[in-house]
């Protein structure tokens, strides 16, 4: 049994097995190692992730998203609501897809849905991916040419590369030296998702309220999800509500928008928080999802930061093979801690400010966010701008979030040419 893989992937959340298909994509034979519940899609878990359409085109390049789409449900516009009570009101925007030639901004997908179709990519990759079922990976040792693994049951693996996808307290990120920034909120978000009467015409609907965002995503049918975000204390007493009770303030929240609420599903409580790691790849590890970056949930960016970390590591380790350079060296790793950088940051800095704007209570704070959303009102080329930068932004560019992905990327790793983006 082979125990030396040019790439392990530790983590099998929907980040990190994106990493192992992308890695896969461009050449490497891969192990994923997670615990067996993680590598074999685990219990069902009602949340779910607005994925853009980069995201979308990795999943599609994966030969993942033909499944996961017939339970997902399109993104085609996004409403925002002014619920702060301030003195300047701001009036109601919408943005629609169709304002930039897109059939939709993204797909709302249930996240045991996007797990399992990953897996089941996986486990049909043959060769290239090796799905490891562990208790966890208790050892990780940097040597000058490779990385020894140390299994919970004692087994050892050696890569050339270990990209830690194993969440925010990463032993990975420990492991090569990898220091990070952190910061919390005085906030926690409720995560449930709920029948309702009315239909959601494919909108999402974001409530800006003193406490944070209320946000409902639209899922198949007439059903949404939902992320509110309160005061820790409100949102631990209303997750401990009864259901009838839960429903009656959940409607005087909607304000009737989507007509009288049905079925809810079981609900959770999460605190608020960032982290940011100041690099994203050293020491003969990269990396993605929430071992380098942990972001409130507002705005839909987590997800979509883990999946264009995946996109762009398959980039680099691409172009480290073509250039016959070691896929786990630091010329590898500097360029993919480079690339991710500024995308990164920007996404951490625009949800932090847009998140505390509303938390704020000085005024001339609450003015300039009033402004702000009364310009992209008026303004049709500057919202267009907006748009496109949150959905696609200029400094996250892979092979894998275009169409066509795989091919480039399998000609990028082979040395064939370079694709210039459009």
């Amino acid at each position: 049994m082979n125990t030396h893989f040019t790439a392990a992937v530790v983590g099998a959340g929907p980040a990190g097995l994106a990493t192992a298909l992308s890695l896969g994509a461009a050449g490497c034979d891969v192990l994923l190692a997670a615990p067996p519940h993680r590598a074999h899609g685990g219990t069902p878990d009602n949340r779910t992730a607005a994925l853009f359409a980069g995201s979308i085109a990795l999943l599609q390049n994966l030969d993942a998203w033909e499944k996961i789409a017939s339970h997902s449900a399109p993104i085609k516009g996004i409403r925002i609501i002014d619920d702060t009570g301030g003195l300047l009101r701001a009036p109601e925007l919408v943005f629609t897809a169709a304002e930039i030639g897109l059939d939709a901004f993204g797909w709302n997908v249930p996240n045991s849905v996007l797990t399992a179709g990953l897996v089941e990519v996986a486990e049909r990759a043959g060769s290239r991916i090796r799905l490891h079922s562990t208790a966890g990976i208790v050892n990780v040792e940097i040597g000058a040419t490779a990385v020894n693994l140390t299994t919970h049951e004692g087994e050892t693996f050696t890569a050339g590369l270990v990209v830690g996808a194993d969440g925010r307290g990463s032993l990975c990120r420990q492991a090569a030296g990898i220091g990070t920034r952190s910061w919390t909120y005085a906030q926690s978000a409720i995560a449930t998702s709920f029948q309702h009467g009315r239909p959601h015409h494919d909108l999402s609907t974001e409530f800006h309220r003193p406490a944070g965002p209320f946000t409902t995503v639209p899922l198949k049918g007439l059903a949404s999800s939902l992320v509110w975000v309160e005061r820790p204390d409100e949102a631990q007493r209303l997750a401990a509500l009864d259901e009838p009770a839960f429903r009656a303030v959940l409607e005087e929240r909607l304000t009737g928008l989507l007509g009288p609420v049905g079925e809810i599903t079981s609900r959770a409580v999460f605190p608020l928080s960032g982290l940011t790691a100041e690099a994203f790849g050293r020491n003969r590890v990269a990396l993605v999802g929430e071992a380098g970056h942990v972001i409130p949930p507002i705005g839909a960016q987590g997800l979509n930061l883990g999946l264009r970390d995946a996109a762009t590591l398959a980039d680099c380790v691409a172009d480290a093979r073509a250039a016959g350079q070691d896929v786990g060296g630091r010329a590898m790793l500097d360029a993919y801690s480079a690339r991710r950088r500024v995308d990164v940051t920007s996404r951490i800095a625009t949800v932090d400010v847009l998140n505390r704007s509303l938390i704020s209570t000085l005024g001339p704070v609450h003015l300039a966010r009033g402004l702000g959303l009364i310009a992209l009102k008026t303004l049709g080329p500057l919202r267009r701008i907006a748009v496109r930068e949150g959905l696609d932004p200029a400094s996250a560019d892979a092979d894998l979030l275009h169409p066509d992905g795989a091919r480039r990327l399998s000609e990028r790793a082979s040395g064939g040419a370079r694709h210039s983006a459009a």
